[in-house]
C-alpha cells in the first residue's frame, strides 16, 4: 500500500514550486510522480494518469529522493558530449560580429567553413562547417543577404543640407500646392525573365538556365507628385539623355493641361503656374547638357533638383517601383504585353495600393518616406 503523507512540509513545498518552475519536462514528470505518491495514489494509478510505464513509476518512487533534486535527473539530461567548449562558442560569437577585414583577411564574409577553420587555428578544436552552422542555429542566428550600406560614399554635410532644402519644398508645397509642385523622378526596369540559378529539377539532375538577362524586359521612366501621389510614367525603349528629355517634355505637357483645366489657358501657365521642382538622382542621362539646355528653354517652370550622391533613400518614387514589383513578382505572364499592360494598370491608372508610412529602402539606407 502507498504510504500517503511520507513527505514532510518543507519537501512537499519545494516540490510543488519545482513542478511550476523547474525548466526540464522530465524533472516535472518526477516530481508530480512523487506528489501523486505521497497523496496516496498506487503506482499503477500514477502510471494511467501520466500515460507512462509501471516500470518507470516503480523506479523513480524507489529512487527518488524528494529532499535532493539532483536525485531526479540522469545523464541523458547533459546531452551528447559537446566538443565545442564555452570559451569555442564564445570566440565564434565574438568572431561572427567582425568583419573579416578587422582580422587581416581579404574575403568578404564568413561562411561557416572559415569560421571553423579560423576557430581551429585560434582554439586547436577542429569541427566542420555543418557543426559551426549548428551552434550558431542554436544561438539565434541565421544566413541571409545582407544589405549593403551606401553610408561610406556619402557626404554628410551635403545630405544634411539638401534634406533641410527638400522639407522646405515639402512645406510649401503642402501649404500652397497651386504655388509649388514636388515631384520624385527615376527610371526602373521590370523583367519576365531573371536570371535565378536555383530552380526545381529532380534529384540528381541540373537544368541550364539561358544567361540572357534583358529579353522580356520593360523600362519605365516618371515620377509621383508629392501633394496627391499622382503618378505620370512613360515606357521607353532605352534609357538615353535623348529618351529622358522626350519624357520630361511629354510630363510637362501633361502638367500643363492638369493645371488648366476648362478654367485657365494654357498660354498662362509660365506666368501664373507653379513651379514644378523635380527630384531625381545623378544619373548621366539626366545631366547631358544639350538635354539639360533645351529643358530649361523649353520648360521654364521646371526646376531640376539633383539628389545628394548615393541618397536614393531621399526619392519616394523609389517606393513605388518596390510596391509594383511586389504586386507583379508572383503573377503569371503569357506574354511581355501582358506585363506592360499590367504596368500601365498599376502606375498610370492608380490601381497600385501603397502603403506610404512604410520606409523606403534601398541599400541599406531607410527614412520615412512620409
Amino acid at each position: 500500500m502507498p504510504i500517503k503523507n511520507y513527505l514532510t512540509a518543507e519537501e512537499k513545498q519545494e516540490l510543488q514550486k519545482q513542478l511550476k518552475f523547474h525548466e526540464h519536462p522530465d524533472v516535472r514528470e518526477r516530481i508530480l510522480i512523487l506528489l501523486l505518491r505521497n497523496d496516496g495514489r498506487k503506482q499503477q494509478e500514477i502510471a494511467d494518469f501520466l500515460g507512462c510505464s509501471l516500470r518507470k513509476v516503480a523506479y523513480w518512487c524507489a529512487h527518488g529522493n524528494p529532499s535532493d533534486l539532483a536525485s531526479l535527473t540522469d545523464e541523458r539530461m547533459h546531452g551528447n558530449y559537446h566538443k565545442a567548449t564555452d570559451q569555442y562558442v564564445n570566440l565564434l560569437l565574438d568572431v561572427i560580429e567582425k568583419e573579416p577585414q578587422e582580422l587581416g583577411y581579404e574575403f568578404g564574409r564568413w561562411t561557416a567553413a572559415r569560421l571553423a577553420t579560423y576557430l581551429e587555428q585560434e582554439t586547436g578544436i577542429q569541427l566542420s562547417g555543418s557543426q559551426v552552422r549548428r551552434i550558431l542555429k542554436s544561438k539565434k542566428y541565421v544566413y541571409l543577404w545582407a544589405k549593403y550600406s551606401l553610408e561610406e560614399k556619402q557626404d554628410p554635410e551635403k545630405r544634411k543640407l539638401f534634406k533641410a532644402k527638400l522639407e522646405e519644398y515639402l512645406r510649401i508645397t503642402k501649404e500652397s500646392p497651386e504655388k509649388l509642385q514636388v515631384w520624385f523622378w527615376d527610371e526602373c526596369g521590370f523583367s519576365l525573365r531573371v536570371t535565378r540559378r536555383k530552380d526545381w529539377v529532380k534529384k540528381g539532375t541540373r537544368k541550364k538556365v539561358s544567361g540572357i538577362r534583358r529579353k522580356g524586359r520593360i523600362n519605365v521612366m516618371g515620377g509621383i507628385r508629392y501633394s496627391d501621389k499622382k503618378r505620370l510614367v512613360d515606357f521607353l525603349p532605352k534609357g538615353t539623355g535623348e529618351n529622358f528629355y522626350k519624357v520630361l517634355k511629354n510630363f510637362y505637357e501633361e502638367v500643363i493641361y492638369d493645371w488648366a483645366g476648362e478654367d485657365r489657358s494654357v498660354s498662362e501657365f509660365e506666368k501664373d503656374g507653379p513651379k514644378v521642382v523635380i527630384i531625381l538622382d545623378n544619373a548621366s542621362i539626366h545631366k547631358k547638357e544639350e538635354f539639360t539646355e533645351k529643358i530649361k528653354l523649353e520648360m521654364p517652370n521646371l526646376v531640376l533638383e539633383f539628389l545628394p550622391e548615393y541618397s536614393p533613400d531621399y526619392n519616394l518614387v523609389k517606393l513605388v517601383w518596390h510596391s509594383a514589383k511586389e504586386f507583379i513578382s508572383n503573377r503569371l505572364f503569357k506574354s511581355i504585353e501582358d506585363l506592360e499592360a499590367l504596368i500601365n494598370k498599376l502606375l498610370n491608372e492608380g490601381e497600385l495600393a501603397i502603403n506610404w508610412h512604410r520606409k523606403v529602402k534601398n541599400k541599406g539606407s531607410a527614412i520615412d518616406a512620409i
